[in-house]
């Protein structure tokens, strides 16, 4: 593990809290990149390095300490789907280096960058689990190499894609920490978004060395719950980085810019979470640095160095 990493679990086992970015996806579709068709907003690493550099520098100046590549939508799979694969290794590591050059560029030696995961299709399209775990341990291989410090997995809604994730980016020694995205069944209380109950994820997790598991893309209003369903099968970390705003409803993929939470109701729902000792705070879709730069400004977190 890197001093950066040790440095930054030390300071979360100490009780600090740490600030990580918001969305880069949407920020990057925000800011006129165009999309991918079936893989999104990934194409912005080849197709505009500069607006993808600037969107992470804009994070680290706003209080961002962890910098998350924008390679959630860059898996093998949804590559595939877009026609794009031959490029798998070019996304996932300009994706990286790019997150580290603006951190060279800020001058910002203590900010963590981490390699962004998924196995999220936007055609349905998932490829059978050892495919994917193939893929996975490719991908967070690349991710290693290019300069990433801690592997992020992100959008993890099925426990048996989960496991094949989770096990793959362990094999690079990089720490990693889950990200599930969670929704409240009125019947089977909380549940990763594909429906299987919390509990079977986090037994899942149990059986790896993981520090911390983050809540993340998922409803704000829903996080409250989260956490109180997960405080009893986990007593390692806990981070949230939530989302309020949805795609467009016209049979795309374009994001709704017009009804993302404001800075400061979103601020409101991190001192909840705060009091139930979440330790790392970030934002999700939509979201951008305005909205982290609030968040930096209206509580003491742990200033890095």
């Amino acid at each position: 593990m890197s001093d950066r990493y040790n440095r930054l679990i030390n300071a979360l086992n100490n009780g600090e809290h740490i600030l990580i970015d918001g969305a880069t996806g949407t920020e990057v579709e925000k800011r006129g990149v165009p999309q991918l068709e079936n893989a999104w907003n990934g194409g912005g690493a080849l197709s505009h390095p500069d607006i993808l550099r600037e969107i992470h520098e804009d994070y680290i100046r706003a209080g961002a300490h962890i910098i998350i590549s924008n390679t959630f939508a860059t898996h093998r799979s949804a590559l595939e789907d877009a026609g794009e694969a031959h490029n798998f290794e070019a996304y996932n590591r300009r994706g990286v280096e790019l997150a580290c050059e603006a951190r060279e560029r800020s001058g910002a030696e203590h900010v963590l960058v981490a390699g962004g995961l998924s196995h999220w299709t936007w055609i349905d399209n998932d490829p059978p689990i050892e495919k994917l775990k193939d893929a996975a341990r490719e991908q967070a291989a690349i991710m290693a190499d290019a300069g990433a410090e801690l592997l992020m997995l992100e959008m993890m809604i099925e426990v048996g894609r989960l496991e094949a994730v989770l096990e793959a980016a362990l094999e690079t020694g990089l720490p990693v920490w889950p990200g599930l995205t969670c929704r409240v069944d009125p019947k089977l209380g909380v549940v990763l978004d594909a429906g299987e109950p919390l509990a079977d994820a986090m037994a899942i997790i149990e059986q790896h060395n993981v520090d911390l598991v983050n809540i993340m893309h998922t409803e704000v209003t829903d996080i409250n719950a989260c956490l109180d369903a997960l405080t009893p099968l986990w007593d390692g970390l806990v981070g949230v980085y939530a989302h309020a705003s949805e795609y467009v409803d016209d049979g795309g993929f374009r994001w709704n810019f017009n009804d993302v939470i404001s800075p400061q109701a979103y601020q409101g729902y991190v001192e909840q979470w705060l009091a139930k000792d979440v330790r790392l705070i970030g934002s999700c879709c939509g979201t951008g640095p305005h909205h982290i730069e609030h968040l930096a400004n209206c509580h003491s977190y742990h200033q890095l160095s």
